[in-house]
């Protein structure tokens, strides 16, 4: 029998569990090589992270766009915000890989993700059931909690490099 996470199945969020878990590994894999450091295995996760799910909402661009403009308070006013965003993590990720202006990058990555987080957020708490969009059109993951984890643990992690 299938493990429950409130009305939803284990199985339902094995893809993102999967990405997950590849990203851990890259992480954990460039820590292990490179010497353990938290700073450098935070940016490495961010770096992994945004790369992947922005590959994941480039594949159907389109798509990604309205699921995105369901729920992301700029994307509902701003259409094509949805078209640019994926692009905007693809550059965030390539910024973590390259180590470029950290503190701009970590800066742009908290207000952002505040953003996101904001917006998930709103439609948690009105009730709508409706699907994530955090990794594009490829796989129908429910909207829960565990989106707005996703965003405030980035949202996290680029507050304390700043500070860190």
């Amino acid at each position: 029998m299938d493990q429950m996470i409130g009305e939803y199945s284990l199985q339902t969020f094995m893809p993102l569990i999967t990405i997950f878990s590849i990203v851990v590994a890259i992480t954990v894999a460039h820590q292990w090589y490179y010497g353990f450091n938290v700073h450098d295995a935070m940016r490495i996760f961010m770096a992994s992270f945004f790369l992947v799910f922005a590959s994941f909402k480039l594949i159907n661009l389109h798509q990604f766009a309205e699921a995105y403009a369901m729920y992301d308070i700029i994307a509902k006013r701003l259409y094509w915000y949805g078209y640019i965003y994926p692009f905007i993590e693809l550059g965030l990720g390539i910024a973590y890989l390259l180590n470029w202006r950290p503190k701009f990058v970590n800066i742009f990555t908290l207000c952002i993700m505040l953003v996101c987080a904001a917006g998930v957020f709103i439609e948690l708490r009105s009730g709508k059931k409706i699907v994530c969009a955090c990794l594009g059109a490829v796989f129908k993951i429910p909207m829960t909690y565990v989106t707005l984890l996703e965003d405030l643990m980035t949202a996290v992690m680029a507050a304390i490099m700043l500070f860190y």
